[in-house]
């Protein structure tokens, strides 16, 4: 009896064995940050399924000559010209259909998430300039070793959430994705479903609405960001908002659309399109649902390249002008040839026409579906 006692004690203590015995296979685990910004970013990629065997091979020798240096394992993860050529001339390979974007061909759209996956690894990994130096970049001086540990760190991140080759399109985006939440730049997520909340009511609302019963479809207000951490709007914001409600109130359009993000300055918490829809709601009592939330805009060409994209996606027309609301200065502004030029530069179109002006405050708009082509070479607002 002993001997039994021994036994079955035995397989008691194996039976309450810990169930998490160590595996040398990751675990596959959903990260909603990481899945939503991947597909904002770089739906096409995702959508591309692996590439011909031995089309990464000389991508895959350039990565283990690193030797797991972190600098190193950064710039040979870029896509260089040669890299980018294999990518497209596998599509008919291998049969994947990736999604359109806008009126781009498959090619281009393509070809730009690789560019942009090679902005994010240059911007985040090896600390380079990006296209707007004075409010994006990495969140530690590039020169300390603060940097240099968060880049092994999202190197480590991304390896450890993937069993995906480091060669391979799918851990390269892995790890720009990683890269870029290592630094807290997930801004192009932060809102999202943003059309399911806080713009539901307008989207109910612009089902039934009579258009023709109004000279514009829509208000456009622009943010001005403040030059300092606490204040949470700037006097131009609170003109802009002042301005709008008037505009409202006079029954010239069905509803309000404020635009912008957290942009200025930099590490603001402040986010100008929130500000300003809540002075337009609890000063002027302007209803909730009558202002359109766009919390993703940085700069001017992105609020009316913004503005259009929530218009198609809340079923309001493109076929009927808007009228952009702004002090009179920024108003000039985007009257200018200047700012023609810097929309053809930055987004490589225009956003849409601009028209008449009815005061120094207001300019017709007119938008452009040219602006529902998606850009992750901007990655806090693709």
């Amino acid at each position: 009896m002993t001997g039994l006692r021994l036994i079955l004690a035995a397989l008691a203590m194996t039976a309450a064995a810990p169930v998490w015995a160590e595996t040398s296979a990751p675990v596959a685990v959903s990260d909603t940050v990481v899945d939503t910004l991947s597909e904002r970013l770089f739906p096409m990629l995702g959508a591309l399924g692996r590439l011909p065997a031995g089309a990464l091979d000389t991508r895959a020798r350039r990565i283990a000559a690193c030797g797991g240096v972190p600098a190193c394992v950064i710039e040979a993860t870029i896509w260089t010209d040669q890299d980018r050529a294999m990518v497209v001339a596998s599509l008919s390979k291998n049969g994947a259909r990736p999604k359109s974007n806008a009126d781009l061909s498959v090619v281009a759209g393509i070809d730009q998430e690789l560019e942009a996956l090679n902005v994010v690894l240059r911007v985040y990994g090896l600390g380079l300039p990006g296209r707007y130096p004075k409010i994006d970049g990495p969140i530690f001086a590039t020169d300390t070793p603060f940097f240099a540990d968060s880049v092994k760190v999202a190197i480590d991140t991304a390896r450890v959430a993937s069993v995906a080759p480091p060669a391979t399109i799918a851990a390269s985006v892995r790890l720009a994705v990683a890269l870029l939440d290592a630094n807290d730049a997930t801004a192009a997520t932060r809102f999202e479903p943003l059309d399911q909340r806080e713009n539901a009511g307008a989207r109910t609302l612009a089902a039934r609405t009579d258009w023709k019963a109004f000279r514009y479809s829509l208000l456009i207000v622009p943010g001005v960001g403040p030059e300092d951490t606490g204040t949470e709007l700037s006097p131009r914001s609170k003109l802009h908002a002042l301005l709008a409600a008037q505009r409202y109130r006079q029954g010239l359009a069905p509803f309000i659309l404020v635009s912008g993000s957290a942009v200025h300055p930099r590490g603001t918490r402040f986010v100008e399109a929130v500000e300003i829809r809540r002075a337009l709601i609890e000063r002027y009592g302007i209803p909730a649902d009558r202002v359109i939330l766009e919390p993703y805009a940085r700069h001017t060409t992105t609020n009316l390249r913004n503005a259009t994209r929530r218009m198609v996606a809340l079923g309001i027309p493109l076929d009927r002008p808007t009228l952009i609301v702004t002090d009179a200065e920024q108003s000039k502004y985007i009257e200018s040839q200047t700012f023609t030029d810097r929309n053809r530069t930055e987004l490589g179109y225009l956003p849409g026409t601009v028209g008449r002006r009815p005061s120094a405050y207001d300019l017709e708009f007119q938008p452009s579906r040219l602006s529902l082509r998606q850009d992750p070479r901007d990655p806090l607002d693709p």
